[in-house]
């Protein structure tokens, strides 16, 4: 474990053959599968009054958001230096690799797997200049129920929040805990920004659900 002042920690992790094999392979077929479908789909933004799109707001920022759209943010959000909070677990290892090939930097951890090292990592993400962006319901769910790690790390730092919803009007949903959307080629998809709320635990909430509520009362 690094503990030097201003550096990531990281905590080693050990995998079978198999899984060695998996996280050699799958992550990339993944991004080439998320850069081909990406070209195909068409972004527009939507904002609240007083909102501003992520990309146009000068970083450091915290950022909430639903672990069901993260295929479609995936693309929108490429080579931003965006930041990421990802679970440790073998599952999560994939997803970090993958979206570190479309130029994310992924933070170890989650709410119920090394949660102090991933909110210390975040801090100093956040602290060295970076977009921190968190899917507030993961990694398992209950759906749509923002869990307390984006208010500790927005207390933490010192950050209002900022909650955002990405709808593909065209999505396959699966049947999964937090009804991932899988955005079908050609979609519109409508990314919607809520204004900055306090760091605190039903304002985050609030401006979750008001997100959800705006992408999809527009049409893309």
């Amino acid at each position: 474990m690094d503990r030097h002042k201003g550096k990531l920690i990281f905590v080693p992790q050990t995998y079978t053959l198999k899984q060695r094999i998996a996280l050699s392979i799958v992550p990339r077929i993944a991004s080439l599968v998320i850069r081909c479908l990406g070209i195909t789909l068409r972004y527009k933004d939507i904002c609240d009054p007083g909102a501003t799109p992520g990309y146009y707001v000068q970083p450091p920022a915290v950022y909430a958001f639903w672990h069901r759209c993260l295929l479609a943010c995936a693309w929108r959000f490429r080579n931003g230096g965006v930041t990421i909070l990802i679970s440790r677990s073998f599952d999560g290892e994939l997803i970090a690799r993958t979206v570190e090939r479309l130029g994310f930097i992924a933070i170890r951890g989650s709410s119920s797997r090394d949660g102090a090292v991933g909110l210390r990592n975040l801090q100093r993400a956040y602290l060295g200049g970076h977009y921190c962006a968190i899917t507030a319901d993961g990694p398992r769910g209950p759906a749509q129920v923002a869990k307390p790690g984006v208010v500790q790390l927005a207390k933490l730092v010192g950050s209002p929040v900022s909650a955002f919803y990405v709808h593909p009007e065209r999505a396959w949903q699966l049947r999964s805990w937090d009804r991932f959307l899988i955005p079908k080629p050609f979609s519109r998809v409508t990314v919607a920004w809520t204004a900055q709320v306090p760091a605190e635990q039903a304002a985050v909430q609030a401006a979750l659900d008001h997100a959800v509520e705006l992408a999809e009362s527009h049409k893309a």
